[in-house]
């Protein structure tokens, strides 16, 4: 296979492939940027201009239809992601879908069946796995090196979802569009203690809305409702029956954004972060073992971020590790990256945790 040919729905100056797709498939050599889409003629020619790509369209049909474009990133609001990933799958492209896949979980059993059915490659954007600081700490467990795990402990700030807002990001508070504080950056956090951990065999969860308003500052200072929980707090056994605990809450701390701790039986491992998004942040390793009394920065070897080209800072780190494998998978025949059925065990997670949440029951303690 030559280079691979990359096409973004949503490739618009200043959104979040600006920041994170296109500069990881200009460092990654397996990759070319061929195309851009937009909803706008004015932005699709700004996303050309900015980022010296060839064929950029205001539809995503024109760019679907380009011959140049093997993989098809789809960066847009998750209200439009089963319209134009179905779209995609029916060009017979591989698709790459920012997370959250769907809207809910019978969209993303829709989108599953249906791209098995057509038998096109898929991924979704659950890139924090490939932190160099997490996959150290992987095969720190992995080697026995804190012994047996005896649970897990994750707090943190969604960053946003605060008091205020402005209107054209005031979805994020409607629990029907897709960006809450679970699905987002609470799912993202959750996803890398089970790729480090193991899943899930029982979980108790409680979803709460803390914020029931909030305003738009560019609109009037306009007061809307909330519907989305900003303060989520689930606890459960994993599979290898450690106990873990996650509570996300929406806004910022003035105290720790990002704190996870994994505690053994002859260690303990820390990693910290100022961003409460584990995707996009920059994570510090500390660990303790044997008869340490505390825990100490880890240098983290350099074969960790093998996949991530030097030079890269930010988001884009983590989404061109992502890249890196995919081309692996894509000229290999290999299935390492998370897919579309994988992003439909998460959406059933996500149920699983609101389910839990309804069902709870309460006892009054006198």
């Amino acid at each position: 296979m030559s280079t691979i040919g990359v096409g973004i729905i949503g490739g618009s100056p200043g959104g979040w492939a600006s920041i994170s797709h296109i500069p990881a498939l200009k460092a990654v050599p397996d990759f070319e940027l061929r195309a851009v889409s937009t909803s706008r003629r004015e932005s699709a020619e700004a996303a050309r201009r900015e980022f010296g790509v060839e064929a950029a369209f205001d539809h995503h049909a024109a760019l679907l239809a380009h011959p140049g474009v093997d993989v098809v990133v789809v960066a847009v609001k998750v209200r439009h992601h089963r319209e134009l990933i179905s779209a995609a799958i029916d060009a017979g492209k591989t698709v790459y879908s920012e997370w959250p896949l769907a809207l809910n979980l019978a969209e993303a059993t829709e989108l599953t069946r249906r791209a098995e059915a057509a038998g096109v490659r898929t991924v979704v954007g659950l890139q924090g796995r490939y932190h160099p600081e997490l996959r150290y700490a992987r095969r720190l467990i992995e080697d026995g090196r804190i012994g047996r795990v005896l649970g897990t402990t994750l707090v943190a700030s969604g960053m946003v979802w605060n008091g205020q807002t402005t209107k054209a990001h005031s979805y994020w508070y409607d629990d029907t569009q897709g960006a809450t504080p679970l699905s987002g950056a609470a799912l993202h956090a959750i996803d890398a203690l089970n790729v480090t951990l193991g899943e899930f065999g029982h979980l108790s969860a409680d979803l709460v809305r803390g914020r029931t308003e909030v305003t738009v500052t560019d609109n009037g200072n306009t007061v809307i409702p909330v519907t989305a929980p900003d303060q989520i707090a689930l606890i459960g056994t994993l599979y290898n029956d450690a106990a873990a605990s996650v509570f996300y809450r929406g806004g910022t701390s003035r105290g720790d954004n990002f704190r996870w701790e994994i505690n053994g039986t002859d260690g303990d491992i820390v990693l910290t972060a100022p961003w409460g998004n584990i995707q996009v942040t920059d994570l510090t390793l500390q660990a303790g073992f044997g008869e340490d009394t505390t825990v100490s920065t880890l240098e983290v070897p350099a074969e960790y971020s093998d996949d991530i080209p030097a030079g890269l800072t930010g988001p884009a780190r983590n989404v061109a590790a992502l890249y890196t494998h995919l081309g692996r998978d894509l000229r290999e025949g290999t299935h390492t990256v998370p897919d579309f059925a994988y992003a439909h065990n998460r959406h059933r997670l996500l149920d699983a945790i609101a389910n839990a949440s309804r069902q709870k029951t309460a006892q009054t303690l006198g």
